[in-house]
């Protein structure tokens, strides 16, 4: 019996336990999406590729099984370039496929003719193209299977135009299996026996806690040595819940006293990049030791001469360290020195916070905010995150208790994740852990980048809550008498700040328009109560638009991630 094109390719995804595909559809990949359902792979269509890629993406993430997103030929598959390269910068599985001009009008100027293949290598870890048919389930398993082994990233799988409806007998095709799953592996045992030993004559150890270690699953065993060690950790922003963020021993909140004192640094799956200022003085000690974990050969020594390397999967090295600590008990005492210095710091940071969140004056600050939203929001919400000042200030007002619940902006810094990424968390909750809710807070410049998924969500009645923290701009805005007087200054194009936009714009209607609930809130109380009511109703999304004092920034230095001189 004969097989198309696009019938291939879903059954293909579908043997690859693959269960959710985003997308907008077109010429020529609309059959593909029909296919996909027919085989049970739902399907999410989006409002822009962009936002679909980093949905697939987050999904890759969220549950260790890609996420495909299914983009038409030439400018579709460009939109989607920013969501590969945020999978691979982040280390997520993802596959993309995209559909390209048919094979009989390559160079004669085809409709969206483009070298998709070429492009796409920049971005992915394999860029492919199958030569036929018959091998399309090859070209699958081998995409799925890359995407997931070793370190994950994406893989591009370019599909013809005339691929699509073609047809072909069953029989000759090359079919295959699911892929096994990735393979862990463990340090070599002398690695270990030498990390343990550094960590044991260490006066002043910290454990960083890379997002590679939620992606590893690895949270048994890291909060089983933290426990078993008595060891001060901190999170990078995507590892926040992991150990969870009221833990004693988590010091996110002496954040820089940390790293600038430590003087054995345990890395598990983070890297030494700008978000830990590559692990150099003056932010680290001259002498740091770093006890480098990761599962990328490549990645070890970067920046930093580590004492100790162990290379592996998370969760398997981690256990190793766990059974030599058990041959070799360490138990870091609280009372030390280093504790004393660290919870004193933590001590002034957190009462500096509080201070700011009680502030009673109107327009509200960004503490005032989020001090309300944390009091509201259930503890194992799934919590999506991005903007500058919101991302920032929310990482550390907001807490996670529970891990792969916080994503954010990431190692790329990219704004517009934030809708994209609630719609995948959102399908994947509601298939595996129903209850669990979706809080989406976004600046008002990040929710521009992808607002109109506000319909997508709608579409497909996902009860997410959005908060727009509306300060009128990006970083700083301008309140509407201050607006009103510069546009007397003549063309807005020549005298408005470039990081203004237009004051108290009304987001909420954008999803009141498309049938969810909106809330335009400018005091604590009106906060409070959108919130509340937000959070009862499980059936409908909401968008809270808090308006807040244009001007409100962090306090002076605080957690200083993205200050501009370290960028």
């Amino acid at each position: 019996e004969a097989v198309s094109g696009a019938q291939l390719i879903a059954e293909s995804l579908k043997a690859q336990n693959i269960e959710y595909m985003f997308g907008v559809v077109g010429i020529p990949v609309t059959e593909i999406a029909i296919a996909a359902q027919a085989v049970g792979i739902k399907y999410v269509g989006m409002r822009n590729e962009q936002a679909a890629c980093y949905a697939a993406s987050a999904v890759g993430y969220l549950t260790g099984r890609p996420g495909v997103c299914l983009v038409v030929s030439g400018p579709g598959f460009l939109h989607a370039l920013g969501g590969m390269a945020n999978a691979t910068m982040n280390c997520w599985p993802l596959i993309v496929i995209g559909g390209s001009s048919d094979r009989n009008q390559e160079t004669m100027g085809a409709f969206q003719e483009f070298p998709q293949v070429e492009a796409g290598r920049l971005y992915n870890k394999l860029s492919v193209r199958p030569s036929s048919l018959e091998v399309i389930p090859a070209v699958i398993e081998k995409a799925v299977r890359t995407s997931i082994y070793g370190r994950p990233g994406s893989c591009y799988i370019d599909i013809p135009g005339d691929f699509v409806n073609l047809q072909v007998d069953k029989s000759s095709v090359k079919w295959v299996g699911c892929c096994l799953p990735p393979p862990a592996s463990t340090a070599q045992r002398s690695a270990v026996s030498e990390a343990v030993s550094i960590i044991a004559h260490s006066k002043q150890p910290l454990l960083i806690i890379g997002k590679g270690a939620a992606y590893s699953r690895a949270e048994n065993n890291i909060r089983e040595l933290v426990d078993l060690c008595g060891l001060p950790f901190l999170p990078t922003p995507m590892a926040k819940g992991i150990v969870p963020d009221n833990h004693p021993n988590c010091v996110a909140a002496a954040r820089s006293t940390a790293l600038q004192h430590a003087d054995v640094i345990i890395l598990l799956g983070a890297r030494l990049n700008w978000i830990l200022h590559f692990g150099l003085p003056p932010r680290f000690r001259q002498d740091v030791k770093v006890i480098q974990v990761d599962i990328c050969a490549e990645e070890l020594g970067n920046n930093v001469r580590p004492a100790a390397i162990l290379l592996g999967d998370i969760n398997a090295v981690t256990k190793q360290l766990l059974e030599e600590f058990s041959k070799r008990p360490l138990k870091y005492p609280s009372d030390s020195e280093w504790w004393k210095r660290l919870r004193e710091k933590i001590m002034n940071n957190e009462e500096r916070s509080k201070g700011l969140a009680l502030q009673k004056s109107l327009p509200m600050n960004y503490y005032t905010v989020f001090h309300h939203i944390r009091e509201l929001i259930p503890k194992d919400c799934i919590l999506v995150s991005e903007g500058a000042n919101t991302m920032d200030i929310g990482r550390t007002m907001l807490p996670n208790y529970y891990p792969r619940q916080r994503l954010d902006a990431g190692t790329f810094g990219t704004m517009g994740v934030g809708l994209g990424f609630a719609v995948a968390a959102a399908m994947v909750a509601r298939d595996r852990t129903p209850g669990k809710q979706v809080i989406c807070v976004e600046g008002d410049s990040a929710f521009g980048f992808s607002g109109m998924e506000v319909e997508t969500i709608c579409r497909y009645n996902l009860p997410i809550v959005i908060i727009i923290v509306n300060n009128n701009g990006i970083y700083t805005g301008l309140d509407a008498a201050a607006w009103k007087e510069m546009l007397k200054f003549g063309d807005p194009a020549t005298c408005v700040p470039p990081v203004s936009l237009l004051p108290n714009s009304h987001y909420e209607e954008i999803m009141s328009a498309f049938g969810g609930k909106g809330y335009f809130v400018k005091t604590p109380e009106e906060l409070q109560n959108a919130l509340k009511a937000s959070l009862t109703d499980k059936q409908t999304p909401s968008l809270i638009n808090v308006m807040i004092d244009p001007q409100s920034g962090r306090k002076k230095q605080e957690f200083p991630w993205l200050t501009r001189s370290n960028l």
